[in-house]
């Protein structure tokens, strides 16, 4: 039960804002997508390596450009309801 705690503190937040965090991870997205262009051969050297990774994070760019939050009406007015999250929302908003 000791690990229990920050799990807990998700519920502090509305259903539209935990569902943004459980099922939004970027980092996995982009961890998935750089092993898909890396598993199929070996490189001649590292900065073959660090190309093909640069031209897949500009591709992944393109794919995310404009991409939207559903419900984000929601999202933000759950957001504004918390006093240490308002400020940072109402910067980005303007």
């Amino acid at each position: 039960m000791r690990n229990f705690n920050p799990f807990e503190q998700l519920f502090d937040y509305g259903s539209a804002i935990r569902k943004i965090m459980y099922t939004t991870n970027a980092v996995e997205s982009i961890h998935s997508s750089f092993r898909k262009v890396t598993k199929k051969g070996a490189f001649p050297n590292e900065n073959a390596l660090l190309k093909v990774l640069y031209l897949r994070i500009k591709e992944l760019e393109t794919k995310w450009e404009g991409g939207r939050i559903q419900n984000w009406a929601m999202v933000r007015n759950q957001l504004l309801l918390h006093d240490e999250l308002k400020d940072r929302v109402l910067k980005y908003l303007e």
